[in-house]
């Protein structure tokens, strides 16, 4: 989970091949290529993860209890043995793999996405970015809703042409081996994406690290993009004034709340990913309990996440995690953007038509504030459920939200 300091090849063969490039637009198709994606986790990487999993030197139990010194023994020890005796990997691998996806290079790097194209000839275009710690699995119960509506409860006014990308150095997107991967220039990235797939107008959607990439893409202005809609929206100013309004209080004394009990797993990664990376590569129980403790943050419970998300959900997420290796570079994405925040509270001042969805039991941006950094604030609204994960944990208000949103653009 993102924060803002507030004081501070598998390839696709044959006939698979032309049929998920049947799925990009022909001008995409002729003007730059695009390889097919699948991807089949080694039966020697699933084997070794689940000896890893039956062979844990576990440590005493915390002497407080709850989360509050990390998940709690028992918690984690019922959730690593669901892992190892009851998730399936291939059940995933097989829902992933049948979503069309691709890699393209990208100044210099592997880019992975998914791109599924809706049935409704006059879909809008979007570009849908995850943070840490997750995934394009982040989005797997968005997309169909988000495709095909009138098979959800909606419209086929509502319906998107979805672009589901997958950060640098996360996932099947390639390592970074050069600083320098941070949010605007992943921006970038997306913006010569949509170009590529021969989108004239489209609109963007992230949160965590995704609503700070979104975010650079408003402000590098693209041709072609219309507006962007966040759940994780920053609008505390770098200047904070004495005074404050009963929502500016909320906003600042959770963010500070959460950077004095919940950030440590940021502070470290935002200065040594390599140590986080060495922490994380050869344990998957420490792997697993590194994110398992966001996914229980995030969603405003002490204990139990899994009552809000389901716990293969969760599971998904560290899997990818664990089969790509990605715990050092997904990491660095850290240092990057403190590099270019430094201090600051928010990522600045965005021009463009901006949206914002509020999940209670998400970090609470000010309302009161949001003029500040969003001038064409078009759509505000705060929820009644949901959290850092709202994707997951709610996927039908998330969706709601989007089609909301976005009615106004189209």
């Amino acid at each position: 989970m993102a924060a803002v300091i507030v004081s501070r090849r598998a390839l696709l063969k044959g006939a698979a091949a032309s049929l998920a490039l049947s799925a990009l637009p022909a001008r995409a198709q002729q003007a730059d290529p695009f390889t097919p994606f699948r991807y089949r986790a080694p039966d020697e990487a699933l084997a070794d993860l689940k000896r890893r999993l039956g062979a844990v030197r576990w440590p005493e139990a915390a002497t407080e209890p709850g989360f509050a010194q990390g998940p709690s023994l028992k918690e984690l020890q019922d959730f690593i043995r669901h892992w190892r005796d009851r998730y399936d990997w291939r059940k995933t691998e097989s829902r992933l793999n049948a979503w069309p996806q691709f890699k393209t290079e990208i100044d210099g790097l592997g880019i992975h996405f998914m791109h599924v194209r809706s049935p409704h000839e006059n879909a809008l275009p979007i570009i849908l970015t995850h943070g840490w710690p997750s995934t394009i699995l982040l989005f797997q119960k968005v997309i169909e809703p988000l495709t095909n509506p009138t098979a959800h409860g909606g419209t086929a006014a509502e319906a998107f042409h979805v672009v589901v990308t997958s950060l640098p150095g996360f996932g099947f997107s390639d390592k970074p081996t050069e600083p320098g991967w941070n949010a605007e220039r992943t921006a970038r990235a997306w913006a010569e994406l949509m170009r590529r797939l021969g989108y004239e107008r489209y609109v963007a959607q992230g949160g965590d690290w995704g609503a700070f990439v979104t975010t650079a893409l408003a402000q590098q202005k693209p041709r072609g993009l219309e507006a962007i809609h966040l759940n994780f929206a920053q609008t505390i100013p770098d200047k904070i004034p004495e005074k404050l309004e009963p929502d500016q209080k909320k906003a600042v004394e959770a963010y500070t709340k959460f950077q004095e009990s919940g950030f440590a797993y940021g502070m470290l990664q935002a200065t040594k990913p390599q140590l986080a990376g060495y922490l994380l590569a050869d344990s998957p129980v420490a792997q697993a309990a590194w994110l398992y403790d966001i996914f229980d943050g995030g969603t405003g419970t002490t204990g139990r996440p899994e009552n809000l998300i389901p716990i293969d959900d969760m599971l998904d997420e560290i899997t990818l995690y664990w089969l790509t290796n990605s715990s050092a570079s997904s990491a660095r994405f850290y240092r990057e953007q403190a590099a270019i925040l430094k201090g600051r509270n928010n990522p600045g001042v965005v021009d463009l038509p901006v949206g914002v969805s509020v999940f209670p039991h998400d970090l609470p941006p000010a309302r009161s504030w949001a003029p500040l950094v969003y001038p064409n604030l078009f759509y505000w609204n705060e929820v009644d459920r949901g959290g850092h994960f709202a994707q997951l944990e709610v996927p039908d208000l998330f969706v709601a939200e989007l089609r909301n949103c976005f009615s106004k653009v189209r």
